[in-house]
């Protein structure tokens, strides 16, 4: 227990029609202050998007995506935002949006690896 430190995550959705309020998961985040860590992990299930939407591709939902992706690497093509603190840059991706791609609220948990936390609450949420 020593070792373990605490981290956040939120789990990413897609909400297509967000009047509707119907979503499916499509990924994670994880953030440790003290592991310096934030990573993100997505995967879109095809067949499910096409039951959601006729309004977006899966190639657009995937560049979105990977602006997150950007984001959350600190990478200069994750604009402005890519360029904030690690903390700042999570806080910023799982706040609250009327996006079609939105965050669940967050949870805490203690860990000595969040890289093994993101795939685990990846395999039991999104796939």
């Amino acid at each position: 227990m020593q070792n373990k430190v605490t981290f956040e995550y939120a789990i990413i959705r897609f909400m297509p029609k967000v009047e509707r309020e119907e979503f499916f998961n499509i990924g994670v985040i994880v953030f440790s202050k003290r592991k310096k860590f934030l990573a993100l992990k997505y995967h879109v299930d095809v067949k499910k998007l096409a039951a959601f939407s006729c309004e977006i591709t899966l190639e657009e939902l995937t560049q979105y995506l990977k602006a997150w992706e950007a984001i959350c690497k600190g990478a200069p093509h994750g604009g402005k935002m890519g360029t904030f603190e690690r903390s700042d840059r999570f806080r910023w991706l799982a706040a609250s949006k009327s996006t079609m791609i939105l965050c669940s609220p967050t949870h805490a948990g203690l860990t000595d690896n969040p890289q093994q936390e993101l795939d685990a609450i990846f395999e039991e949420y999104v796939c």
